[in-house]
């Protein structure tokens, strides 16, 4: 039943994912291949293990339990305040700012940089497009 209703879940909230312009879908296929060389058992990006490593705290680059969450908050859709600089972050659902993932390289830039800031570590290709999957799919 719980996998049935996760399900339902996810099919919902694919009705509302934004449609990527033609680099972000290269992009996006580009992480696709890299991550099936990564990892043979790759079957696709997948809108929950986004989710996971979106919301889990880490320790982070400066040694604090972070989350995306702590910088973008839980609704994408709502302006976020960095916790490092104060500074006001946009909304990063592309629902609610349309500029979001349109342009490759600013995607690459902020996936990059924030993977080093809350993990530490740079991200695989596989949760990177697990990432990008659950922001754009997030209602």
């Amino acid at each position: 039943m719980k996998k049935i209703l996760t399900a339902l879940v996810i099919m919902v909230s694919l009705v509302h994912a934004v449609e990527l312009n033609t680099s972000m879908k290269e992009y996006m296929k580009t992480l696709e291949t890299q991550a099936q060389k990564e990892n043979p058992k790759f079957k696709g990006f997948d809108y929950i293990r986004g989710e996971k490593i979106f919301t889990t705290k880490y320790i982070g680059k400066k040694g604090k339990l972070i989350s995306c969450v702590s910088c973008h908050s839980s609704d994408l859709s709502k302006k976020g305040i960095n916790v490092n600089t104060n500074k006001v972050i946009e909304p990063l659902s592309p629902l609610a700012d349309s500029s979001r993932f349109t342009k490759v390289k600013n995607v690459k830039k902020w996936l990059r940089r924030n993977f080093r800031d809350v993990y530490n570590r740079v991200g695989t290709a596989q949760e990177k497009g697990d990432v990008v999957t659950y922001i754009i799919n997030k209602k």
